[in-house]
């Protein structure tokens, strides 16, 4: 086994995979109807490249982008550093994309006792210089099947 693999899991992409079909679930639940894997030009100038959101639609009247991350505290209760790399490059893309989108970060919920706050709130009180002000964070407790926004 893969000493960075989820425990009981195939593979870490089938995790991701299972986590964006609960991200699916959700959204069309509350109406909304997203396609995995869609892609919009992304660039700082004027050259723009093609960039694939996990979930999204660009449908004139839902404009959505979601990123999902199923990522934990690590095995020690450590931060997963690598990991929140990958969020601030998250953040990154959700800044460039234009304003007329909803974009939301959609997390699973991974509660540390030592620290007394879920990964999630961890990252927004210690990244918020990072986070743009128009994403939301969602934060998916697989325990309880609940959904909270924890935007800053």
């Amino acid at each position: 086994m893969n000493n960075f693999q989820r425990v009981d899991a195939i593979s870490n992409s089938h995790v991701g995979r299972d986590f964006e079909d609960v991200a699916l679930n959700y959204f069309k639940q509350e109406g909304i109807n997203l396609i995995k894997g869609i892609g919009i030009p992304l660039g700082i100038g004027k050259v723009k490249k093609n960039h694939n959101f996990d979930l999204g639609s660009t449908a004139s009247d839902s404009k959505i982008l979601v990123e999902c991350k199923s990522h934990k505290w690590t095995s020690g209760d450590n931060v997963p550093s690598a990991k929140l790399t990958v969020w601030n490059e998250a953040m990154y893309y959700f800044h460039l994309a234009p304003n007329e989108y909803r974009k939301v970060f959609f997390i699973l919920r991974d509660h540390s006792i030592k620290r007394g706050e879920t990964l999630g709130e961890y990252y927004v009180r210690t990244h918020r210089h990072l986070i743009p002000d128009n994403v939301e964070f969602l934060e998916y407790d697989d325990e309880l099947k609940l959904i909270r926004n924890i935007n800053k």
